[in-house]
């Protein structure tokens, strides 16, 4: 196994900064080579520029929408790019979303379509095309695992609030998604997570929003997505003695 090098897939990068781009980075460093999708085409092709330069090996695969089609050729794309047996396809991060924060009759049956494809057509088409790699893989003496599959979830996976009512169901899916890919495929050595992250993190784009240097200061009261991906290498890491299926991250002064 020392001969083959590991392929972490990433779903979902946003334009930086976010927890897609430090999941990268931190599975970068572990020795991983990278396989990111997103939509924004640029952006993926400057962050994999940075990847590349920085010494991490990374490749795009941008894709037009998060419709089971989309994904599934972007993986046709990554098996062309990372061919066996040289490389192995051992971990996958699902961080799509689709923000839609509506009062329920505002909410039109576009926003729901958007929703659903982020979540459920893209999440079952990414974690089908990941399960099926792991399976052709030996079994990691370290952890006992064939791969690792994570899925970012929300506070609304597990409750839904005022004007929440399609991103919070697209979430409560993902996670009944990956809870019960959780127990079909952990008797087959594969390790499946889902991360609620339950909280603002703190990124570029958000900073701008809200203009409020105090709680970028703060790091009690705001996600670090750093801190996200450490987590997320960690449940990597685990041995099948102790396998999380779901990990919730928050920070300390979040009024949960």
């Amino acid at each position: 196994m020392s001969n083959v090098k590991p392929v972490v897939v990433i779903a979902g990068v946003g334009a930086g900064g976010g927890t897609g781009a430090a999941s990268a980075l931190a599975f970068g460093k572990e020795g991983y080579s990278i396989a990111l999708i997103a939509r924004n085409a640029d952006f993926l092709k400057t962050f994999v520029n940075e990847l590349n330069g920085s010494g991490i090996d990374a490749a795009s695969f941008p894709i037009a929408s998060y419709a089971a089609s989309d994904v599934r050729d972007a993986f046709k794309r990554i098996r062309s790019h990372f061919v066996k047996p040289s490389y192995a396809i051992r971990a996958a991060v699902y961080n799509t979303s689709h923000a839609v924060w509506k009062s329920f009759l505002d909410t039109t049956v576009e926003d729901v379509r958007a929703v659903t494809e982020a979540n459920i057509d893209g999440g079952f088409a990414f974690a089908r095309e990941a399960i099926l790699e792991f399976k052709e893989n030996p079994i990691d003496p370290r952890n006992g695992a064939r791969g690792v599959l994570i899925h970012t979830g929300a506070t609304g996976s597990l409750r839904g609030n005022k004007h929440t009512s399609a991103f919070s169901a697209g979430k409560h899916a993902v996670r009944a998604l990956s809870q019960s890919l959780a127990k079909e495929f952990g008797k087959q050595n594969i390790h499946v997570a889902h991360a609620i992250i339950d909280g603002d993190i703190i990124t570029p784009r958000l900073k701008g929003t809200r203009n409020d240097p105090e709680w970028e200061k703060n790091e009690a009261a705001r996600l670090n997505p750093d801190s996200i991906a450490a987590g997320y290498l960690y449940l990597a890491k685990q041995d099948q003695s102790s396998w999380t299926w779901e990990l919730d991250l928050r920070p300390a002064h979040e009024s949960w």
